[in-house]
């Protein structure tokens, strides 16, 4: 689960750094991104600010939808255990959606930012490649192998769920034999 709140917790940091350049000045953010220097138009900055202002509610929501954030029903209630992203967890029941959902969103920003860089836009759009890649692979693996505990076994630290299909397993028909023999 540490790794499901690091995924949560740096895309929430990622989206304010790049909400916070878009709000205090969206004049410096289009002359960068722009091919000619040319003065910004107010619809530009109205539109600059706008999605800043929605980077910075979609963090925020993503950090209470995913139970990074404990809230609870009333103030005497303390949070007892950290929410999960199991789909049976009451702490968190929108964990898995909104993660579904952040990792889309890091994909569709990385291949738009990756377009624009390979048709010879700004050098800017490679930093956005890198940073959401890494944020959708981090995204992608938590999504895999995060979001359940899986069947570890108390006694054995080992996963129940593996087969012996298509190899045996070696160890574990050492220990049934004297069982066998009964």
């Amino acid at each position: 689960m540490d790794v499901y709140y690091a995924f949560n917790y740096m895309t929430a940091a990622w989206m304010t750094l790049e909400a916070i350049p878009l709000i205090a000045s969206p004049t410096l953010i289009i002359t960068l991104l722009a091919p000619e220097v040319r003065e910004s138009t107010a619809l530009e900055e109205y539109l600059s600010r706008s999605l800043g202002f929605t980077l910075i509610a979609f963090a925020v929501l993503n950090l209470i939808l995913t139970g990074c954030v404990p809230l609870t029903s009333t103030l005497s209630e303390p949070a007892i255990a950290p929410a999960s992203t199991d789909l049976t967890d009451p702490t968190a029941p929108y964990a898995v959606p909104s993660l579904s959902i952040t990792l889309t969103y890091h994909c569709a920003v990385a291949y738009y930012c990756y377009t624009q860089y390979m048709t010879g836009q700004a050098m800017t759009f490679f930093v956005a490649v890198v940073a959401h890649g890494l944020f959708a692979a981090v995204g992608g693996w938590v999504l895999l192998f995060g979001a359940s505990n899986g069947s570890i076994s108390r006694k054995t630290g080992a996963d129940k769920r593996t087969s012996g299909y298509p190899f045996k397993n070696l160890e574990a028909d050492k220990k049934r034999v004297n069982l066998k023999t009964l």
